[in-house]
C-alpha cells in the first residue's frame, strides 16, 4: 500500500473514533509523516495545467507527443515524469478495439530512401452537416512524411488529380515513383500518359492489398482520427479551410513518431539534402 493510501486509512480510522496515535500505530504510519506535503505537488501544478490544455487542444495525442509540446514551452522532463503526470491527470487516450486479423505473408513495397523518391496518394471520404459530400485527395512524400496536399471537393476525377499533381511538381519537382491503389482515377490513360511524359513511374498496389500503399493509408488514418472525426463541417468551404489548417499543423507542429518525434518540416530541413535527392532520382 502506498504512503498516501495509508494516510487515507489513518484519516478514516480517526473519523471512526480512534485517536491519531492509535490509528498511526495500526496502519504503521509515522506521525511525523502524517502531515507531510510533497513538494512535487507544487512543482507539478503548472505542468499539469499546461498538459491539460494541450490535451484538450489535441485530444488524440498521447503523452509522448504532449511531452514534446511541453518541452517546447520550457518544461523539460523525462519520459517517466511525463507518464506519471499523464496518469495523474487522467488523460489517457481511449484505445481502439483491435480487430482480429489472419496472419499472412505480405509483400513489402519498395521503401523510399530520399525526399521526392516516392509520392503516395489516395482518397478519403466524409460529409458535411448540410449533406454535401467530401472527397479528399491526399498526397504525401513517403520519406519525409510531409503532406504535400489535401484537395477537397465533392467529386475528383482523373483530370483534377493531374491538375493537383502538376501543381506539386511545379513547386517541389517530380518524384521518381507515384504510388497508389488501382482506383479508376489513378489508372486512367490520362494519368498514366501524364506520368510517363513527366518521367515518373507508377507503383500500383495489388487489388485488395492496401498495405502495399501503407504510408498513405497510415496518414489517412491519422487525418481521419485527428481532423475529420473531431471537426463538424457546416459547408464544403469551411471544410477546405479547416483541413488546410490541419495539414499545415501536421507538417510544422505535430511530432511524428517515425521521425524521432521531429515534424516532417524539421526532418526535411535536417536530413534531406538536395544532392542525395537528385542522386536517387537519377538512379
Amino acid at each position: 500500500m502506498s504512503a498516501p493510501a495509508r494516510r487515507q486509512q489513518v484519516a478514516y480510522a480517526k473519523a471512526r473514533g480512534l485517536s491519531e496515535r492509535r490509528a498511526c500505530a495500526l496502519m504503521l504510519v509515522a506521525r511525523s509523516a502524517l502531515h507531510y506535503e510533497s513538494k512535487l505537488t507544487v512543482r507539478d501544478a503548472p505542468v499539469l495545467a499546461a498538459m491539460s490544455i494541450l490535451s484538450a487542444q489535441h485530444p488524440r495525442y498521447g503523452y509522448r507527443r504532449i511531452q514534446i509540446f511541453l518541452e517546447r514551452q520550457g518544461h523539460p522532463m523525462s519520459a517517466d515524469r511525463a507518464w506519471r503526470l499523464w496518469r495523474l491527470a487522467g488523460l489517457q487516450v481511449p484505445r481502439k478495439r483491435p480487430r482480429r486479423r489472419v496472419s499472412v505473408r505480405r509483400p513489402r513495397p519498395r521503401p523510399a530512401t530520399a525526399a521526392r523518391h516516392v509520392w503516395a496518394y489516395d482518397f478519403v471520404f466524409d460529409a458535411c452537416a448540410n449533406g454535401q459530400q467530401l472527397k479528399c485527395l491526399t498526397v504525401i512524400d513517403e520519406y519525409t512524411r510531409e503532406c504535400l496536399a489535401i484537395d477537397v471537393a465533392g467529386s475528383i476525377r482523373s483530370g483534377r488529380v493531374i491538375e493537383v499533381l502538376s501543381k506539386l511538381v511545379s513547386v517541389h519537382g517530380a518524384p521518381r515513383y507515384l504510388r497508389s491503389d488501382n482506383g479508376p482515377e489513378f489508372v486512367s490513360r490520362a494519368i498514366l500518359k501524364w506520368a510517363a511524359d513527366s518521367g515518373m513511374e507508377m507503383a500500383l498496389s495489388d487489388p485488395g492489398k492496401p498495405w502495399q500503399n501503407g504510408a498513405d493509408e497510415s496518414f489517412n488514418g491519422k487525418f481521419r482520427d485527428e481532423c475529420l472525426s473531431l471537426e463538424w463541417f457546416r459547408t464544403r468551404t469551411e471544410a477546405t479551410v479547416v483541413i488546410e489548417q490541419w495539414r499545415r499543423h501536421y507538417n510544422t507542429v505535430r511530432p511524428h513518431s517515425s521521425l524521432a518525434y521531429l515534424t516532417p518540416d524539421e526532418f526535411k530541413q535536417l536530413y534531406c539534402s538536395t544532392d542525395a535527392t537528385e542522386a536517387i532520382l537519377q538512379d
